[in-house]
């Protein structure tokens, strides 16, 4: 049985995960890009993501290179899926990756609301009514032997924090203050739960592996 972990999820120096006011012009919310500018311009996401080569080597790429390793299925938030809320009026939306996503196995996307599972490449999207425990018995059945990597956003993987199912988790802080949006870890304490934590200087990013070991 593989472990249930985070990786690559960026935080700003206060601790959001997110800004305010998430669209489909700003998928991150506002500003909320400034917290990927050491992830996007790396080797392995220029590869899995843009399907092209080149890009940065180093310390943020080796982190970004470990987050696609051994990761049998994914689990999504709705926001980390799509902009639309409500109701699905229909099946157009399809993800903000393309035809190509860079998942390569199923994804459990978190949702009230019913939507038919569909297929882009290797990928597979569910979408799951029913919960998050739910959404992990499923997503643990269809990795196998592989870990599940909670993908955010913010809200879902404190959901999983708060239950005790995530064994790992990779933070990547960015050198900005975002002042507002969606706090990871406000009101969580990481101690209890029992993880420690290391600390690496990337390029772009101060990463943090925080694990129960």
């Amino acid at each position: 049985m593989g472990k249930v972990r985070v990786d690559c999820f960026s935080i700003s120096v206060d601790g959001f995960g997110a800004g305010p006011n998430q669209t489909l012009e700003n998928p991150l919310g506002e500003r909320g890009q400034e917290l990927h500018t050491w992830f996007f311009p790396t080797k392995a996401i220029q590869k899995a993501v843009f399907g092209k080569d080149g890009g940065a080597d180093g310390v943020d790429n080796g982190f970004a290179e470990r987050s696609f390793e051994n990761v049998g299925a994914w689990i999504l938030g709705r926001n980390m899926f799509g902009p639309v809320r409500g109701d699905w009026l229909d099946d157009n939306w399809k993800g903000w990756w393309g035809d190509a996503p860079p998942y390569h196995c199923d994804v459990y996307v978190l949702t009230h609301y019913p939507r038919a599972s569909f297929s882009l490449s290797d990928t597979t999207f569910h979408f799951v009514t029913d919960g998050p425990d739910a959404a992990l018995k499923r997503a643990k059945a269809s990795a196998g032997a592989k870990d599940v990597r909670i993908g955010g956003g913010a809200s879902t993987i404190r959901q999983y924090l708060q239950a005790g199912q995530i064994e790992d988790m990779h933070l990547a802080v960015s050198p900005v203050l975002l002042g507002r949006g969606e706090h990871l870890l406000h009101g969580i304490d990481l101690n209890a739960l029992g993880f420690k934590a290391r600390m690496f200087s990337g390029e772009g990013a101060t990463h943090y592996m925080i694990s129960k070991w």
